[in-house]
């Protein structure tokens, strides 16, 4: 995943440790993907984007999908055991921008992988069936 910041000044070379002194990094945001693509989608497409939160999980991925215009995003929650950082497993729920919500339970990151893509046929199967 693409992270949120990133060092304002990239070393040419090595950073030697000296006694007792501390480093400060600075940080600045990197371009903010999602929200580019969301400000340019067509009505055709479908634009699924990735949350990862630790409070108000819900709320903050329902926000996140709005403002960057999604039509689904995918909450990963630090909260589950054996989910997220360092696992080669993860639990998942994908909410549509309908307010729909499918969870699934905790599955290898290959399977929750086929889950969005499920997901995302299955709803563009119905809006093709619709009109």
């Amino acid at each position: 995943a693409v992270a949120d910041y990133r060092p304002e000044e990239a070393a040419t070379e090595k950073i030697k440790r000296t006694d007792g002194n501390k480093m400060t990094l600075t940080l600045t945001p990197n371009a903010d993907i999602a929200a580019t693509l969301g400000e340019r989608k067509k009505p055709e497409q479908v634009l699924i984007g990735f949350a990862l939160e630790t409070t108000n999980e819900e709320e903050n991925a329902f926000r996140k999908m709005e403002k960057k215009h999604l039509d689904f995003i995918v909450l990963n929650s630090l909260k589950d055991s054996g989910a997220g950082f360092g696992y080669d497993t993860n639990k998942i729920t994908i909410y549509s921008k309908n307010k729909d919500r499918k969870s699934f339970g905790l599955k290898t990151k290959t399977e929750a992988a086929q889950d969005i893509i499920d997901v995302t046929l299955q709803s563009l199967l119905l809006k093709k069936n619709v009109e």
